[in-house]
């Protein structure tokens, strides 16, 4: 599994445009659609299963979720909790594999966000987390995940090369095959302004995902005891399309 190293200092930066609101009000809808109301006034409890810097996990707990985040990454980690504290939110961290984590709590809603699923290198690393997640929802609680399609991973990914150029950081990134069907290697180096010499530092990472196919996750949810309620794509609640980059999985533990 990836662990994320200098690039944890770098991620915010290079991700700011990423679409963040568009998962945070995605959760929303879907809650609501399914009629899963607090008329009590209680919080959502949700995790964020590798949370990275705690981007979607602050974003969650500013609109009212009671947010717990899990994460591989120390440095990653390190970010959230700084994020955390600077928003002024409470939210307890933990360093932990999403394949095996353990936490004193059940919850509503487990998101896996930013197809993170994607950095587990083995189809038995995907069956443990849906079994991991199953085990800490509670009885009619919401497993939510994004993973790359098939699409992306061959056709916008392998065998491209993504560059930025700004005035205080740099990259050149560059994505191979991997040695697993519909799997990528991206060779990433950055370089980045010590603002004290005027020169650049250069850092390198190797980072891998693999995707499977849709017909793959929806058996493995169901052998760890979910059932479906949509698959769909790119933020939408309706069906994958041929050149969909994004697919979103809404299951449910009866």
């Amino acid at each position: 599994m990836t662990t994320y190293e200098h690039f944890a200092y770098l991620y915010d930066e290079l991700m700011k445009d990423a679409p963040y609101d568009q998962w945070v009000q995605y959760v929303k809808e879907t809650l609501g659609k399914y009629q899963m109301n607090r008329s009590s006034g209680e919080p959502f409890q949700l995790l964020d299963l590798a949370c990275g810097t705690g981007e979607l996990s602050t974003r969650f707990a500013k609109e009212g979720f009671h947010v717990t985040g899990i994460d591989l990454s120390a440095d990653m980690l390190a970010v959230a909790q700084a994020k955390a504290e600077d928003a002024g939110v409470r939210i307890p961290f933990y360093e932990q594999n999403m394949a095996e984590f353990e936490v004193p709590a059940l919850f509503d809603v487990i998101g896996i966000f930013c197809d993170s699923l994607n950095y587990l290198q083995t189809e038995e690393e995907v069956k443990d987390t849906f079994g991991q997640a199953f085990l800490y929802l509670k009885s009619g609680g919401l497993l939510i995940f994004d993973v790359h399609s098939i699409f992306k991973i061959t056709q916008v990914f392998i065998n491209q090369t993504f560059a930025l150029n700004d005035d205080h950081i740099a990259y050149i990134w560059n994505s191979f095959p991997g040695e697993e069907a519909n799997s990528v290697e991206h060779e990433l180096s950055f370089f980045v302004l010590d603002e004290r010499s005027g020169k650049y530092d250069r850092y390198d990472e190797l980072h891998f995902q693999r995707t499977f196919t849709i017909q793959h996750y929806s058996e493995w949810l169901t052998e760890a005891g979910f059932e479906i309620l949509e698959v769909n794509a790119d933020f939408e609640h309706s069906p994958p399309q041929n050149h969909s980059e994004r697919i979103f999985f809404i299951a449910q533990k009866k």
